[in-house]
């Protein structure tokens, strides 16, 4: 059994040491314990750190893409290299790495294939009234949507076995822990959570430069998520709204109009004509939106199948560097050659 800890970073030169020092090299169950840093077009000595710190495996995109882009990434490479479980943590040292074994403690034991760990939000100091009311706010949508009981959804620290990281493929461009537990609860992957614990903050947020920026793009990622896959909830939901609304100014014009005075509330005949129409795209657009979601569906099976053709062919991943000399040598996918064949692409 393998086990790949993965890092996205970007300009992490600082915070990498702190991260990796906290890192396992045993956990029980696994017999290989190997580190991989994704680098997100870093501009600093992000990757020279990690060589420094023992890392086994780095991928090197060539520019800033994002840390959805980078968890793809890192997954894609991890499985490649052989991975039969996958933690993600972050370069910040945000979570304790001595909770690992905690984390991946219901995969080992067969109970789940995808575990998130629980920062207890209302117990971390820095985080503000406003901000756990927030989060505990979208991770009661995210529920919602993905019919799962994770209680903190947008926590990063999280485990996948094989299986659950072969299914999951992300398409939103600024995070990914919100998309993939909607995912996962879609196709009905086993999801179970843990407590964990954290470590002091060391930096502000680079995904949010202020809490106004926090509540409009993960409001904006919860909105289109859900949209994208509960179209019809969300649609028919603000159509039957707008048609009660229609419905209830047509009333007002009907009392008028029995009293002799509906020539003088015609305005109110054309609102409710005016609603009504709108209702009914709303209705059309929640039917387009299933069919959409549907596609969306055979889509990710058909990736999941590539993936899989993939790793039976052996295909080497994508911007791969060869970490630490040395580091590697119980590593990369169980064969000198196929580590070879992906220092060479």
């Amino acid at each position: 059994m393998k086990l790949i800890i993965q890092i996205p970073c970007f300009n992490e030169e600082q915070q990498l040491p702190a991260t990796l020092r906290d890192l396992p090299r045993e956990v029980p169950g696994f017999d290989t314990v190997e580190w991989l840093i994704i680098d997100d077009g870093s501009s600093d000595r992000t990757i020279e750190v990690a060589r420094e710190g023992g890392v086994n495996h780095i991928v090197k995109l060539t520019n800033n893409k994002g840390l959805a882009a980078g968890f793809q990434a890192g997954l894609d490479a991890a499985l490649k290299l052989g991975a039969d479980v996958i933690v993600n943590t972050d370069a910040d040292n945000q979570y304790f790495g001595g909770d690992i074994p905690k984390l991946v403690e219901p995969i080992v034991s067969g109970r789940a294939d995808m575990v998130i760990g629980d920062r207890q939000v209302e117990s971390i100091a820095h985080f503000s009234p406003l901000k756990v009311s927030l989060q505990k706010l979208g991770s009661w949508v995210v529920r919602q949507a993905s019919s799962t009981t994770v209680p903190d959804t947008t926590s990063g620290f999280r485990a996948y076995n094989r299986e659950a990281a072969l299914q999951l493929v992300v398409v939103s461009k600024f995070t990914y822990t919100l998309e993939t537990i909607i995912q996962a609860g879609k196709q009905l992957v086993a999801i179970d959570d843990v407590k964990i614990r954290t470590n002091e903050k060391t930096r502000e947020s680079r995904l949010f430069p202020s809490m106004g920026a926090y509540v409009r793009r993960n409001s904006i990622s919860i909105f289109r998520i859900y949209s994208q896959y509960e179209p019809l909830r969300v649609f028919w939901s603000a159509g039957a709204l707008v048609g009660l609304v229609a419905a209830a100014v047509w009333i007002r014009f009907l009392v008028f109009w029995f009293q002799g005075e509906g020539a003088g509330h015609v305005q109110s005949l054309i609102l409710g004509a005016m609603l009504f129409t709108g209702a009914m795209l709303l209705f059309a657009l929640g039917v387009i939106g299933d069919l959409l979601a549907a596609q969306r569906t055979l889509s990710q099976r058909t990736f999941e199948r590539v993936r899989r053709i993939e790793l039976s062919l052996g295909i080497p991943p994508s911007h791969y560097e060869p970490g630490a000399p040395g580091a590697d040598d119980d590593g990369g996918s169980g064969a000198p050659d196929d580590r070879k064949k992906a220092v060479e692409v």
